[in-house]
């Protein structure tokens, strides 16, 4: 405004004022523009020495002014070099980010699936465990019922074959009786009741077991031979022989299993024999869970018996030794093989017979 009037005196000292505040404030612009009015004023004034004085101060505060706008771009430059490698920096981040996310995310994918394929696999498994449990357990079951459907049978087989072997004996028994009473021999005839009552009773008493100790057998023998050869004196004598190595109480056989095969040495081999004959029981130790049971006659033997046989003594004999067979056959399944029988003749011209059993231990 001063120098707009062509007050120069006064336009001076306010110049130079403001260049004063301009360079405490640094305010380079305002240092700029008074200093080049200030040189344009001296040079009005005619005072050219500080006009050049104080525009070279002017082209200084220029100097200095595009210095710093140069500091300045530079500095916005490098500024803005660095906003992009930190902004490159964080896309990279960003791209490595959604790279372990997308890696994350398929493992647990991965994960997820191989976690459905073990839990399809482990179904799978379970379901044939479960299955072949079911299975076992139904034929544990199939076979427990037909074992025990069986064992129910075989209970059933042994006690009708023994209700058919005892009416068969009481028969043979009492037509001993019958002789004695027809000889009107009283005494023997009552001698021979009381045993044969005693016999009786036993057997009944072990009618219901399917195995008794080999001791209580071997009484019931004995007495059933002794009644025999009370009747039969004079056609045979008898010895029972017993291995002392051997404890009888220690076996089991089924009861009056020996008795069929007696009668038979007695009334088809011995009985028919001219001279007296000879029956020998013996018992002979294998080993420790075995012995041998051998019956041993010297009469007729098989084949001369049976041609002197009348049609029903053939069908009663067959019966009978049909009902032991079966019997054993029976026992041996429940028992897994306890007893063992063989018959063989004696002699080339087929006298005498031999009746061989194996019993085992439980």
């Amino acid at each position: 405004a001063y120098i707009a009037k062509d007050d120069y005196e006064e336009a001076i000292p306010y110049l130079q004022r403001s260049i004063v505040e301009a360079n405490s404030e640094d305010d380079l612009l305002i240092q700029k523009d008074a200093t080049r009015k200030l040189s344009e004023v001296y040079e009005y004034r005619g005072e050219f020495d500080k006009a050049l004085e104080t525009y070279q101060a002017y082209v200084a505060v220029v100097d200095t002014l595009y210095i710093r706008k140069e500091q300045e771009i530079s500095r916005a430059a490098r500024f803005n070099r660095e906003i992009a490698a930190k902004q490159s920096r964080i896309a990279g981040l960003e791209q490595e980010r959604e790279l372990s996310q997308s890696k994350y995310d398929l493992a647990i994918t991965g994960q997820q699936l191989e976690e459905e394929s073990n839990k399809r696999k482990n179904w799978v498994i379970y379901s044939l465990i479960l299955g072949m449990f079911l299975t076992g357990l139904a034929a544990f079951f199939f076979y427990r019922s037909n074992r025990q459907q069986k064992l129910a049978n075989n209970l059933l087989a042994l006690k009708s074959l023994r209700s058919q072997m005892n009416p068969h004996f009481i028969f043979n028994a009492l037509n001993s009786v019958n002789n004695y009473i027809a000889k009107s021999d009283e005494r023997s005839a009552n001698r021979y009741l009381s045993d044969f009552s005693t016999l009786m009773r036993a057997v009944l008493e072990n009618s219901e077991e399917d195995f008794i100790p080999l001791s209580k057998e071997l009484e019931l023998l004995e007495l059933y031979v002794k009644l025999e050869h009370s009747r039969f004196p004079e056609k045979f004598d008898y010895r029972i022989n017993i291995d002392k190595s051997i404890d009888i109480d220690s076996f089991q056989i089924p009861p009056m299993l020996l008795q069929p095969y007696i009668e038979n040495a007695i009334w088809h081999g011995l009985r028919y024999k001219e001279e007296k004959g000879n029956l020998d029981v013996n018992l002979e130790y294998v080993d420790k869970n075995s012995i041998r049971i051998i019956i041993e006659d010297d009469g007729i033997g098989r084949k001369k018996s049976a041609k002197l046989k009348t049609q029903n003594q053939k069908k009663q004999k067959s019966k009978g030794m049909g009902n032991i067979r079966k019997r054993i056959a029976i026992l041996n399944d429940m028992y897994k093989d306890k007893v063992d029988v063989h018959i063989t003749d004696l002699t080339t011209d087929g006298k005498g017979t031999r009746v061989l059993f194996t019993l085992k231990r439980d």
